[in-house]
């Protein structure tokens, strides 16, 4: 047993040590001229920050970890805002907070709204799956989502609204974070924020983002919708239309600049620059030199089958070789990117080919069926076989060949985001940031660049405080657990973007008069046991 009176000496020799250290004649400051000058005073300037509303989706409701729960709400960008508003002249602040620390809701499948994520050491792992692994009971969830909580709430934030639902009756029906805390059955986001609060302040915030997103996280399964402002037409997987993008905004700022409110926006960032799409690079095949000679015959086998096949189809025979020439993939000894399947055409009759640099990979892909042959070859013993047969210099029957054929195991278009997939997103997010800049300038409002920030994180990383952030993840400071939305530090950092995109619009002086946030206050990861 540890014994207190050694801990008492150790407590007077350290105090003697801090006496002694702080009389040391050269730890004195003998000038003057080195006191730090005091800082001016905080002012509002122009702005009026007593009844401030936060319009948004997941960003604007805290949503983080893969869910939104309480710490994370408690720690969202708008609440982080309210605080430092307080201090000119801001006023309360209300949030529909969840009732518990899981993430998920009381009698919802979590496979609809599922439990937070954690870290279990060595990656990212949902609660409940946690605690089992663990044998430790799991915390059940307490929030009934069908219990209205029957207010109008400052933080108007809706994980997973796309444009177009901050305008659409009723949305509450089809969105559970909404329906418990939306005003009437029939209201809008749009309605709770600005008709029902007339606030003198609003922060509008990942307006699009899920315009974007969903279609990404489900690697393209969707449509690119451009060109077709028709959304009762939409699945949940498309891209909105850009122009039916621009129609909504000017509508939503319209109505909430309508009784003279000052306000900030936020651009978009580049999504596919984020961890969930990051992480796991494409050439990640890493091969011994063995390997990658046998994958290299494989395709020259794959290429002489497919050869022959066409010109049974009576396709010349010059033809028939330059067509199946291009699975004659090679491959060498280290990193080799993986296959992808893309649509079956007359330019690419099996469906398959190695996917290029800029091609990604998402999180969720099945790093496990990666070791064993998926994105390049599944070699079953009877595979092996005709491969044998070949190299003696037989020839295998149809059903042997077509067996060589089905062995290329190309990537899923739900896994991976392929050229063109990439291509949409990219031109739907710089079309909304454009329509984004244009409503925030003829509106005057303050345009928060939220892109640049997280390109900067992504390229090489950017210092706020004391703290260096990336877009890595689990390390990298900013992005939560799953890779696509913010940590509690994360939107500190957000925060303060917003405070001095006000300062320049509005004259305020939160950064000049040390009003910003201390980012390294807020978490970057919670614990598996928060309460």
């Amino acid at each position: 047993m540890f014994d207190m009176k050694n801990l008492k000496y150790i407590f007077l020799a350290s105090s003697l040590l801090l006496f002694t250290n702080c009389n040391d004649p050269e730890d004195v400051d003998l000038n003057p001229m080195e006191v730090e000058e005091p800082k001016p005073a905080l002012v509002a300037g122009s702005a009026n920050f007593s009844d401030y509303v936060a319009l948004g989706a997941s960003f604007t409701a805290g949503y983080s970890d893969g869910a939104l729960f309480k710490a994370s709400q408690e720690n969202s960008f708008p609440k982080l805002l309210s605080n430092q508003f307080a201090l000119a002249g801001g006023g309360s602040f209300t949030q529909p907070l969840m009732a518990d620390n899981t993430g998920a809701f009381l009698g919802i499948p979590t496979s609809t709204v599922g439990y937070r994520l954690v870290f279990n050491g060595t990656g990212p792992q949902r609660l409940n799956e946690f605690f089992t692994a663990l044998g430790a009971p799991v915390p059940q969830p307490t929030t009934n989502p069908t219990q209205n909580l029957g207010s109008t709430f400052n933080n108007v934030g809706v994980p997973g609204a796309k444009s177009f639902h901050f305008t659409l009756p009723g949305y509450a029906a089809f969105n559970p974070y909404y329906a418990r805390f939306a005003t009437s059955a029939s209201s809008t986001m749009l309605g709770d924020a600005a008709v029902a609060q007339s606030p003198s302040f609003f922060t509008l915030s990942e307006f699009g983002g899920n315009d974007v997103l969903s279609f990404a996280t489900s690697g393209g399964l969707g449509v690119d919708r451009t060109g077709d402002p028709n959304a009762a037409g939409y699945s949940t997987l498309d891209i909105t239309d850009p122009g039916l993008f621009g129609q909504v905004l000017e509508g939503v700022v319209g109505q909430l600049t309508a009784n003279g409110a000052k306000g900030a926006i936020a651009n978009l960032p580049d999504i596919t620059s984020l961890p969930y799409f990051t992480t796991i690079p494409n050439d990640a095949l890493n091969l011994d030199a063995a390997t990658a000679a046998s994958l290299t015959g494989f395709f020259q086998a794959v290429t002489g089958i497919f050869t022959q096949v066409l010109i049974q189809q009576q396709v010349p025979p010059a033809n028939a070789q330059a067509l199946a020439a291009q699975y004659a993939i090679t491959f060498q000894a280290g990193p080799n990117r993986f296959l992808i399947d893309v649509p079956v055409s007359q330019t690419n009759p099996l469906g398959f080919r190695q996917m290029t640099e800029d091609e990604l990979l998402l999180l969720p892909i099945n790093r496990a069926a990666l070791a064993q042959g998926y994105g390049s070859v599944l070699l079953t013993p009877q595979v092996l076989q005709v491969l044998g047969i070949l190299q003696a210099g037989g020839t295998p029957t149809p059903e042997q060949a077509g067996l060589v054929l089905a062995a290329v195991n190309g990537i899923d278009d739900k896994d991976a985001l392929d050229s063109s997939e990439l291509l949409s997103i990219k031109t739907a997010t710089a079309a909304y940031n454009a329509k984004i800049s244009e409503v925030a300038n003829a509106a005057g409002l303050a345009l928060v660049d939220l892109n640049s920030v997280l390109d900067a994180a992504a390229n090489g990383g950017f210092t706020s405080g004391n703290y260096n952030f990336t877009t890595n993840l689990v390390t990298g400071g900013i992005v939560s657990l799953d890779g696509i939305h913010l940590n509690s530090r994360g939107y500190a950092v957000m925060a303060n973007e917003f405070l001095k995109a006000i300062d320049a619009k509005y004259g305020s002086n939160f950064e000049a008069s040390g009003s910003l946030l201390n980012v390294g206050d807020y978490p970057t990861n919670y614990s598996p046991t928060l309460q």
